[in-house]
């Protein structure tokens, strides 16, 4: 059987035009970004689409597939939700809405009551915080590479709890392991000793509340931040306690920070299994941990991935610049 074949051209579907309507003039730049740096970001992750974006008087205009024109709506929807919950107009919590709209299925939940509002910016981060969300879990295990949120997303969750009083105290401890944990021959206070160690916990915390409420709390004894071997010999009770950097923990100084676990608290413990800066003749307290609680009732572990880091867009665009020259 002969006929004549119907060219491409014929056979191709027209691209679909759509106005994204932003009647916010100081909205509709926080969309775009600087120089529509945003608007080349949400191209650039709908290229298999044919995705293109123009500012235009009262809005975005889209055009492209079908498929790519109504992700691209449902991620400026998400992302413009985002703004008005307190969250920065910036390239990853572009991408973070661009996440939540191609996946419609799992939900991206944001945590309330914080300086500033804070969301997942991946589908493991929604999980796990979807499981940091729920009071039932009282010990949860965040694991995962550096730049995954695990750290972050345990504060901002302990902060809200915090806040919201569902906490009286909220706890923060880490192995100090380039001091051997012997910080009573360092010179100084206590939070002098400790403070090189904790620096990363203090930046989320004035980020999340404000330099001038944490600087109170602390002063009422509402937040503490100390290395492991201060946990020793107590009870936590009502309390959201953190255990940071835990693959650095020995396995005796892992069973003793989970036993201190008193009641009405919760605990989340974070690490990353394969960053374990030990001396090779010590266990590490984490994954020795995994190991053996990975089935106990009443205990939860996410694994977070290289799929759930969050990078600058800046990063993104170095790496895609070197894969273009050829360069690994």
């Amino acid at each position: 059987m002969s006929g004549k074949r119907r060219s491409t051209t014929e056979t191709e579907t027209p691209p679909v035009r759509r106005l994204y309507e932003v009647r916010n003039s100081a909205r509709l730049q926080d969309l775009c970004g600087p120089h529509h740096r945003h608007l080349t970001l949400l191209e650039t992750r709908l290229k298999d689409y044919g995705l293109s974006a123009e500012s235009q008087g009262g809005g975005i205009l889209l055009q492209g597939t079908d498929e790519g024109v109504s992700v691209a709506e449902a991620a400026l929807a998400e992302f413009e939700r985002r703004l008005r919950g307190g969250s920065e107009a910036s390239e990853m919590e572009l991408d973070g809405a661009l996440e939540a709209a191609q996946s419609p299925s799992q939900s991206f939940s944001s945590l309330r009551g914080l300086k500033k509002s804070v969301a997942a910016m991946t589908r493991g981060q929604a999980r796990y915080l979807e499981m940091l969300a729920n009071p039932d879990n009282a010990m949860v295990f965040g694991v995962g590479p550096a730049g995954t949120g695990k750290t972050y997303l345990a504060v901002a969750t302990g902060v809200a709890e915090l806040n919201a009083g569902l906490r009286q105290r909220l706890i923060v401890t880490r192995p100090a392991v380039e001091a051997g944990e012997k910080l009573g021959f360092l010179p100084g206070t206590l939070e002098e000793k400790v403070d090189p160690y904790m620096l990363p916990i203090w930046d989320s915390l004035r980020e999340l509340m404000g330099q001038e409420q944490m600087e109170r709390r602390m002063a009422r004894g509402e937040i503490e931040v100390a290395p492991i071997a201060f946990m020793r010999g107590r009870t936590l009770k009502n309390a959201f306690v953190i255990v940071d950097e835990a693959q650095n923990t020995t396995a005796a100084q892992m069973k003793m920070v989970l036993t201190r676990l008193g009641r009405d608290s919760r605990m989340v413990i974070t690490g990353d299994p394969d960053q374990v800066d030990l001396p090779a003749s010590q266990t590490s307290g984490l994954r020795q941990a995994l190991r053996i609680l990975g089935e106990v009732e009443g205990i939860s572990v996410h694994r977070l991935t290289a799929a759930d880091v969050v990078r600058h867009g800046l990063v993104s665009r170095i790496i895609d610049a070197y894969a273009a020259a050829g360069e690994s």
